[in-house]
């Protein structure tokens, strides 16, 4: 699978609401747009994107993003 897949998706990028509150905390986030925040970050040229299992991940800014390929659910977000 390649970026593209991700990256011409990008608007079905969703998360929960244990998801938005599990991303805060990680990351320290002070914004409740957290699915806006991380679609900026994963759009970023400098953006590493791989596809491993079912899932993919984008890393970027010492942020590593996990977000399901099926549903482009994020899952997690923490850094690294």
């Amino acid at each position: 699978m390649h970026k593209e897949t991700l990256l011409s998706n990008i608007d079905k990028l969703h998360t929960t609401e244990l998801g938005v509150l599990r991303i805060k905390k990680n990351l320290k986030l002070d914004t409740d747009d957290v699915v806006g925040y991380l679609k900026n970050k994963i759009l970023d040229k400098n953006c590493y994107i791989y596809k491993q299992g079912k899932n993919w991940y984008c890393e970027i800014d010492n942020i590593k993003i996990t977000i399901n390929s099926y549903s482009y659910t994020i899952i997690t977000a923490h850094f690294i």
